[in-house]
């Protein structure tokens, strides 16, 4: 069943958009970044493709989804937008891994060197290298996806020996904390790892970090990407997955 968004709920999308990149620049104002330096990546996971074309019609180009078949159904039914940046976040099955290296622009979620492995080698030649991120597991959670940052140098010197990707930053999704402090406090190593690897390295320049429960001590932290959803485009709707 092809679901459409109906008028006003493509204002209303319009209008969420705005109030959300309102609130980054707000928040780029208070902690002193450099205006723009921040930018929305607007996670449409599980919403129809006339969602994301009334955030396009806004001027949203950035879009993240979760879910392989999903995403490359989206990018067929959007082909015509040329201008789309497709960023893939969820976990990575080996088995998937051809889908997203021949169709997307981004991927945020490398934890494992052969996820890594097989996207390099599946990129196909005429497209340019893809962008990656790979995911730091900053919680110590059994149950998150990422690698810990003391397996990060080995990760790192293996994606930059590989032709068809090229590392862009880090990702992240921590555990919820209690209050802003906290928030700040469990993504400080994260910076401090991306601060390291940016002096190194001048194409790493992205900090894949915030959501819209942390939004503002994520771009406090350093954040050069948030993930917003539900704030653009309304609740999901799981029950089809």
């Amino acid at each position: 069943m092809v679901v459409e968004v109906t008028n006003s709920d493509a204002e209303s999308i319009k209008r969420n958009l705005a109030l959300v990149l309102q609130q980054i620049e707000q928040v780029e104002s208070q902690t002193s970044r450099q205006q723009g330096s921040v930018r929305l990546l607007a996670v449409s996971k599980t919403k129809p493709v006339s969602s994301l074309e009334a955030a396009y019609a806004a001027g949203q180009r950035a879009f993240g989804e979760n879910y392989v078949q999903e995403a490359v159904d989206k990018l067929q039914a959007l082909s015509h937008l040329s201008d789309i940046e497709w960023h893939f976040i969820g976990p990575i099955q080996s088995n998937k891994s051809r889908q997203i290296a021949e169709t997307m622009d981004w991927v945020h979620s490398i934890d494992r060197e052969k996820i890594a492995l097989r996207l390099n080698e599946q990129r196909p030649e005429n497209l340019p290298p893809l962008n990656v991120c790979i995911q730091v597991n900053i919680s110590g959670e059994e149950s998150k996806s990422g690698i810990l940052l003391e397996q990060l140098d080995d990760m790192v010197a293996l994606i930059k020996k590989l032709p068809n990707l090229r590392l862009r930053g880090l990702m992240a999704i921590p555990a919820p904390q209690e209050n802003h402090q906290a928030q700040c406090a469990v993504y400080a190593p994260l910076f401090h790892a991306f601060l390291e690897l940016s002096k190194e390295d001048s194409m790493i320049d992205t900090l894949s970090i915030g959501m819209s429960g942390d939004l503002a001590a994520a771009i406090e932290s350093g954040s050069t990407m948030v993930r917003v959803g539900t704030a653009i485009f309304g609740e999901r709707d799981y029950s089809t997955k």
